[in-house]
């Protein structure tokens, strides 16, 4: 039997979840050995990386023609890889336009595929079903409702629980963190998030950054602000720096942070995020936010006519909670003044910020129990005969 295994992951929280993935199928069958593309978590995991994920994180569709070369180079190397090594199962998470068109070649070549954090297609797009029921084996699904919606559609689905609940662990307090970056316990921590593509970074830090600039002068008189900001696998420091740091940082205390982000989103008194996995994690770990999003123009207009109309949320946060628990910002909301007043609501408001924070435990108790990846692990390793 061929024992290797090709895996796929495109972006920050899919490296980071593939590589615990991998771990966890080392630990149930050694002798396996891995290829695929990534970062720099599937390669502290053992895989042979061939091709750097973030050469082609990108967001929206109109952006994917700035990448298309590099686009293309990692497809054509993948495939040449699902050719020649004819790996005993394809493993991709999710990134769903590329990883569905590699899954296509995979099935045609005999290889199972097995879809570990599928698309949302019960929020946009939802045609790809069928493309995903023609082109996958099994999948393992995250939030608890996936497994009826992909089981309605005549998928082989199986609920597994969040990976989040196994990786989002804050080691350190508040204070001992604010000792080791020397900051005043008594400053305000404020998380900048802008996200982990080039193309969010270059979109939202310049505006996170102005936010930045209005909240510490209106809030001058009250406590001091300290800015945090953390360092995705994607993103280098050179990245912030250019798109934004340089021109609109001057004034502020703007810590970058390039390891131990748990502790650094633990720390923080509030936070605004790019919709994403990340606001789960901030969920996890307690941390009040405001989720901001913003597309081209014309990925928005495109986006519009694909969402799925009765869909009233779109954080996760809020998804899983019924209801909104934390304040969605989307295209021209996001700007420095909408930002600001949401804000100093949470930063201020103690009945705002104590029913953001009531919101946050339910969600924590909607995401359900640990070890998905040893039960993602378990689901893949079934197909490889």
């Amino acid at each position: 039997m061929n024992n290797r295994v090709m895996i796929i992951a495109g972006e920050a929280s899919g490296d980071l979840h593939g590589g615990n993935l991998v771990r966890a199928m080392q630990a149930a069958r050694p002798e396996l050995s891995y290829t695929g593309m990534g970062g720099k978590e599937l390669i502290a995991a053992g895989v042979n990386v061939l091709f750097d994920a973030k050469r082609i994180a990108v967001v929206g569709i109109a952006e994917v023609f700035t990448h298309l070369p590099d686009i293309l180079a990692a497809r054509k190397i993948l495939r040449t890889a699902l050719k020649e090594e004819r790996p005993a199962l394809l493993i991709i998470i999710d990134f769903p336009d590329f990883n569905l068109m590699l899954a296509r070649s995979a099935k045609k070549l005999g290889i199972p595929v097995f879809y570990y954090i599928t698309p949302q297609v019960w929020a946009w797009r939802s045609g790809r079903v069928k493309t995903i029921r023609e082109r996958v084996d099994k999948i393992g699904v995250i939030l608890p409702f996936e497994q009826d919606f992909f089981r309605s559609h005549g998928l082989t689905a199986e609920y597994v629980g969040h990976p989040l609940l196994d990786t989002v662990k804050s080691i350190t307090g508040r204070d001992e963190f604010c000792k080791n970056h020397t900051i005043d316990t008594e400053n305000l921590c404020i998380g900048l998030l802008p996200g982990s593509r080039r193309k969010e970074i270059a979109t939202l830090l310049p505006i996170l950054l102005q936010t930045a600039q209005r909240l510490q002068k209106q809030n001058c008189q009250k406590k001091q602000m300290v800015f945090l900001l953390p360092l995705a696998s994607t993103v280098s420091e050179t990245d912030i720096r250019e798109n934004g740091l340089a021109e609109y940082g001057q004034g502020l205390d703007v810590r970058l942070i390039k390891e131990n982000r748990y502790d650094m989103m633990a720390a923080c008194d509030a936070a605004v995020v790019v919709s994403g996995t990340v606001t789960l994690e901030l969920a996890l770990l307690d941390t009040p936010m405001i989720v901001i999003y913003k597309l081209s123009r014309w990925t928005y207009r495109i986006a519009q006519l694909l969402v799925n109309s009765d869909l009233k949320h779109f954080s996760l946060v809020n998804l899983i909670g019924g209801k909104e628990i934390v304040p969605e910002l989307i295209q021209e909301e996001v700007c420095p003044e909408r930002i600001e007043e949401e804000l100093m609501a949470i930063l201020f408001d103690s009945q705002r910020r104590k029913e953001m924070l009531q919101g946050l435990e339910l969600v924590r108790d909607r995401m359900g129990q640990s070890g998905a990846s040893e039960k993602a692990a378990e689901l893949a390793l079934s197909l490889i005969s």
